[in-house]
C-alpha cells in the first residue's frame, strides 16, 4: 500500500508508483486524481502536435500550465518542457 498524501491525491498506489518512474510531484498527483485506472490512459482528444503550433501558441500553453523560464525558451525547449511537465 502507498504512502497517504492526504485528500489532494486520491489514489496513493499509483501516485508513489509514478514517482518512482520519475514523475514530478505534481505530474504524478494530476494522472493519481484524474480518475479511474482504466480511463486515465485512454488517448484524449484531437489537439495537434506541439510541432504544428506557433512558438506562441507553445508560449501561451506553458503559460497556462505555469512552465518556469518560458520566456527564454526556443520552440523546441517549450515542446519539451511541455511534454515533460
Amino acid at each position: 500500500m502507498g504512502k497517504k498524501h492526504g485528500r489532494s491525491v486520491k489514489d496513493d498506489e499509483q501516485y508513489e508508483a509514478l514517482r518512482r518512474e520519475g514523475a514530478s510531484k505534481e505530474k504524478a498527483a494530476r494522472i493519481a486524481n484524474a480518475g479511474s485506472r482504466s480511463s486515465t490512459g485512454r488517448k484524449g482528444g484531437k489537439s495537434s502536435s506541439y510541432e504544428d503550433r506557433s512558438k506562441d501558441e507553445l508560449y501561451q500553453k506553458a503559460k497556462e500550465i505555469g512552465i518556469e523560464g518560458r520566456s527564454d525558451m526556443s520552440k523546441d525547449e517549450l515542446i519539451n518542457a511541455l511534454r515533460n511537465h
